[in-house]
């Protein structure tokens, strides 16, 4: 996905709508789509704000890494990042001393895309058409070889390659249980690498 953003293919995200504990979505409300939460322990009705900002906030994308070092020595401090989607030859894996280190051990210094949130909004999963499904950077390409055959006289679409990955990602029972998401649509600002 992050070179489906660095491709500008990517624009939006969806995850999951984290309810607290006990409450449960009563409806829809504007600004930016805030779900009303209803907390029987406390018996009130609560507007939820999406824990991932509102449009005009900024966000910075976590991906697997390499630090480089001066003169190979942590001591001296990181020089140059190398990135997995993108990795450069010299950099990491070639001699077996530098190893990709995950994406939640990524500081913000090291990370290369901003985006700007234009849009926030809550929906169910099973809403996303196949254009925000190509908003979300899948096309059928991404649908692993193993379930092309699968769909008889359905062929397969980009909403069914969304849900194969939103499967890989988050479970194999995730798709069917159709939670509400948060949408939230982005920007790559320009010429805002940190790395």
């Amino acid at each position: 996905m992050v070179r489906a953003i660095l491709e500008g293919r990517k624009t939006v995200t969806r995850r999951v709508v984290k309810l607290p504990k006990g409450s449960q979505l009563e409806e829809i409300s504007w600004p930016w789509m805030r779900p009303t939460v209803w907390l029987p322990s406390r018996q009130k009705s609560v507007l939820m704000d999406c824990p991932y900002g509102e449009p005009g906030d900024q966000l910075w994308v976590r991906e697997s890494w390499c630090p480089i070092y001066r003169q190979g020595d942590p001591d001296l401090g990181v020089i140059e990042v190398d990135y997995r989607a993108t990795p450069t030859k010299r950099m990491c894996d070639l001699d077996g001393s530098r190893r990709w280190k995950p994406s939640i051990h990524m500081p913000r210094s090291a990370s290369r895309i901003q985006l700007e949130i234009t849009a926030v909004r809550v929906e169910r999963l099973h809403q996303i058409s196949r254009e925000s499904a190509l908003d979300e950077g899948c096309s059928l390409p991404d649908l692993p070889s193993d379930l092309a055959g699968l769909f008889g006289e359905c062929p397969p679409d980009e909403r069914t390659a969304f849900a194969s990955l939103w499967s890989r990602i988050n479970g194999d029972e995730s798709w069917d249980a159709n939670p509400w998401v948060w949408v939230v649509e982005f920007k790559v600002i320009k010429g805002a690498q940190h790395g």
